[in-house]
Order: structure tokens, then sequence, then C-alpha cells
């Protein structure tokens, strides 16, 4: 070790001489969901709330520590050359890329603008509307809420026994086919609703007019509205409508068996867990987004529109023509396209980033069998490609996983082209030929003084007390837990790069192993300068 890796603990903490420096590991991992103390207290176990509140706070977030440096291979700059041409060819504000193999980040890139008139360009820390890509979240948010023992998919919805059991709905409800309705058919599409009359998602005016409301109906009065009309063909049966109205449903009854609100128990008991803190409901209006939100814009041609509150005011499209905020768990979201692909990594079953679904959970969202829709996903073949499409006025995303390769690309654009939701099929066609010619050369890299996929160590925080916590390790053998604190008395550091499967040994604690999955450490520099 040279003397410009030696450093000496700050602000009362304990002096080590240069001799007694050497190699540790902080064996601290995501907040995954696995039997360890963390996911416990996640759900209602005992355990010291404020302490772990503490130590999630601090933990570090991606966003914060990706840029469009990160990650680099050897046919990038063909690749970029690529994405440059097809966001000219489509007159495409701004876009991001990200490219996770084996549930490691190999490849993260902003292109464009993320708001050209402030000469503000895309990097891969900004979020944007992921729109229906929020329905895969739901999902699994039902996954969760049925693994904690609170729901079944078996169960009717609306009822005396039904989950959505106010009197409110069963009584105004005419067409007896939605006391038959269950939270799977939800799920699949299958439940019965149509857009013969429009989506009531989108249709936030005309309810408002057919109504006589003078402010758009809150979820309970939109919902009391649409059981009022006759369902479209019966639950259950072979017949898929894509509903977002359902996922509303799924939305509603994570608040009704939870006592939450929808945000918080997908944010607790979802994202958290997953590590993945940047996600955020999104706004209605350019003055409501986030300070790393990007700008959504129309294509040229694109007319002004009504705004959705019946205000007499004609706004741009992606500012006013829909309740966005309203859509919740069916296309409320904003998140990078970085987070999105870390979210793939916690439910992909792929053994190289702890799933925060278990195995029944998994299957039943992927298998497909004589189903038209995979739970969340659009469609989950096996050994193929899974997909998740989303579009909303000035966005579009594209999530697919190549089942076989093991690997997540992740495409998400800032403007609409005038191909609207038909756009979808063009895009999948180009990220198909980018995986084809590029997916085999993108390999985690591993480099001095980061983690894996660029992630860097001095983002590691104090959680006071001489406590700290790196989340990006992955403990084997006893003595260490996910998302267990360190105490810095009890441990030596070193600024040393250590490889990449190395077994580290640490002083009573078992064996902590340093691997590449998504996010995790390689190196450890001195926990001295925390919180510099």
């Amino acid at each position: 070790m040279t003397p410009n890796n030696r450093r000496t603990y700050k602000k009362g903490h304990r002096r080590y001489s240069r001799k007694k420096i050497t190699i540790l590991a902080l064996s601290i991992a995501f907040i995954a969901f696995s039997g360890m103390r963390c996911i416990r207290q996640c759900e209602g176990g005992s355990g010291d709330e404020k302490s772990d509140s503490l130590s999630v706070e601090n933990l570090p977030r991606l966003n914060d520590s990706i840029n469009n440096t990160t990650t680099q291979f050897a046919q990038a700059q063909k690749l970029d050359s690529m994405v440059n041409k097809f966001l000219k060819r489509w007159e495409i504000k701004g876009a991001q890329l990200a490219v996770s193999r084996n549930d490691s980040l190999v490849y993260v890139r902003g292109y464009g603008w993320a708001e050209q008139e402030k000469q503000i360009a895309m990097e891969p820390s900004h979020i944007m509307r992921i729109a229906s890509v929020s329905k895969l979240l739901t999902a699994v948010g039902i996954m969760k809420l049925q693994e904690m023992g609170k729901v079944k998919l078996s169960e009717h919805v609306f009822g005396p026994t039904g989950v959505l059991n106010d009197s409110a709905y069963t009584n105004i409800i005419k067409d007896k086919r939605h006391f038959d309705i269950t939270v799977e058919d939800l799920l699949r599409h299958r439940a019965g609703f149509t857009r013969a009359e429009g989506d009531p998602m989108f249709a936030t005016r005309y309810i408002m007019m057919q109504n006589r409301l003078t402010t758009p109906p809150d979820h309970e009065t939109l919902l009391k509205i649409v059981l009022k009309r006759r369902l479209g063909y019966q639950p259950g049966s072979d017949t898929h409508k894509y509903s977002n109205i359902g996922y509303l449903l799924l939305s509603m009854i994570i608040e009704k068996r939870t006592g939450l609100s929808y945000e918080e128990f997908m944010q607790k008991h979802v994202l958290n867990p997953a590590g993945c803190f940047g996600f955020k409901i999104a706004g209605n209006y350019y003055k409501d987004k986030y300070p790393n939100e990007v700008k959504y814009y129309m294509h040229k041609d694109a007319e002004p529109i009504d705004e959705f509150n019946n205000s007499k005011r004609q706004v741009v499209k992606c500012y006013g023509e829909n309740d966005v905020t309203a859509l919740s768990g069916a296309g409320a979201w904003c998140a990078s396209a970085a987070e999105v692909c870390h979210f793939v990594s916690a439910i992909d079953g792929d053994a190289h980033y702890p799933d925060i679904i278990n195995a029944h959970s998994l299957d039943l969202m992927t298998k497909e069998g004589d189903y038209h829709f995979s739970l969340g996903w659009n469609t989950t073949p096996v050994d193929g490609v899974w997909s998740r499409t989303g579009t909303l006025s000035g966005t579009s995303a594209l999530v697919l996983r190549y089942a076989k390769e093991k690997q997540c690309w992740v495409f998400m654009m800032n403007t609409s082209t005038w191909k609207g939701q038909m756009f979808a099929k063009d895009t999948r066609e180009f990220l198909d030929e980018l995986q084809k010619k590029f997916g085999a050369q993108m390999k985690a890299v591993v480099t001095t003084g980061r983690c894996a996929a660029g992630v860097r160590l001095q983002h590691l925080r104090h959680t006071g007390n001489g406590v700290a916590s790196c989340p990006q390790l992955r403990r084997v053998g006893d003595g260490i837990a996910y998302g267990q604190r360190v105490d810095l008395s009890k441990v030596i550091v070193d600024a040393a790069v250590v490889p990449s499967d190395t077994h580290i040994p640490i002083p009573n604690a078992g064996v902590a192993e340093m691997t590449r999955s998504f996010f995790q450490c390689v190196a450890i520099r001195p926990l001295i300068d925390l919180d510099g």
C-alpha cells in the first residue's frame, strides 16, 4: 500500500497505524428481500425502526452515481451513432438506454436533450414518465400483498365478500357479472372492462360533463361511475381486453388491504427492498416536475387540446391532456432507465441479484400458458423475450428482457411521435437490432476505486454512531445479514482494489463474497471520508 492510500479516522474515530491497515470488506447488501432483520422490519416485525429508517435513508442512490461516462465498451461509439440516427429520424428530443447482463449494469447512456430550451443534456440520472411500465410495479405489489397473506388472486373484487366490499360500490352495480371479477382477472386484463365508451382513465373531461362534476373525479367517484356500466364480456373467460381501470382497481386493493396509500406501500414493500429509491409518482404539469425530471415534448404536428379538468383552456397534450397523477398504478410512475433495469433484476429469477418476490410469485407472473397477458408484463415467453411497453403523451418506454441471454434492455424517450402507441413496434425492432449487434460485447467493467458498473465508492454514507452502510455487498456464510450495519470501531479498512469473486475473511463474521452482481462493490475505500 502506498502512502497516498493511507488515511486516518476523523472526528473521534479510532486512529490506526499504517502497519495495521489491511483489506476488509463491509458486508452489507441492498435492502433485498430475504428473511433477515431488515426485511422482517419492513413487514411489520420487531426491531429498531428508527435505525432501520436511518439506514435506508442514507443508502447510495443509483441516480446520484451514474452519468454519461459511467460505462463504456469497444463498440459504444457505433451503438451511440445508431441511437442518435434513430432519434433524429423520429424527431425525438432525448432518450435513455440502460442495459444489464447477469443483473450487472453494463451500459447506461443519455442522448439528446432533457430540456432543449435550457440546453440541459440528457443524462442517465434524469427521470421521466414510464407510463404503462407502471403496471409491472403494481403487479409486483399484488404479489407482495399475496406473500404477506393479505390477498389471494382467486378473491373476488366486489360483493359482500369481495376486497372492495363497500356498500357504495356493491349497491350501485347493476350488471351482476361484476361480482365474478377476481384479482387475477384484473392482473390478466380479462375482467370484462372494455373501452367501448372510451377509456375512463383518459376521459376525465367527458366524465365530468356527463356527470355534471365541477372537479375531476377521485378514484372512488370514478369507480362508482364505471360500475354503473355494463361489462363487455364475462370476467374470467377467454376474452382479454387491455384495461387501465383494472390496474387502478389493483392500486385501490393495495390501499384497502394495507391501510397505506398506494405509493407508500410500493415504496416500503417493493421499491426500497429492491434498492430502487428514485421512483416517483408523476405530476401533470411542467411546474410539477421533479428537479431531475425531463421536459416532455410532442411531435411538431401535434395540436393543442382541451385541458382534462374541463377548464376550457387549450394545453399542450403532454401537459394537461390527462390526469397523469390519477393513473396511479396503471401508469403514473417516473424513473430513470437504469432504475427500471435495476428493478427488473429484482423480479427476474436470475440468481445474480436477490429477487424481492418468491419463486411461486415469479412463476405466476411469467407463466403464459393459454393467457394473452402475463402478470404486469405484456409477454414472457419461455427462453424468449419478455416485454413491457409504456406510452403517454410526451413519453414512451420499452423494457425487453432477453431470457436466454439474461440481458435486460430499457429504452425511454421524452417525445411523442406521430405514430403514437404504434411506435412501440418500431422501437422493439430497433432494440432487437441493437441487442443482436452489441449485446454479447457488453460486460461489467471493474475499475479502480469504483463499483461494478461505475457506482462510486465515495457515495457510502454514515448512519451515525460510528456505523456505516454499504448496500453493494452480498454476504456468504453466517454472521452478516442483508441490510445489517457494521460498527466502524471493529473493522479495518484499506484502499486496495479487490478482484471480483474474491473471498475476504471478516473477523467473527464468516466470509464475504465480492461479486459482479448488480451495482455491487468490487473495491472498498477507507471509510474515514464517508462524509465527504
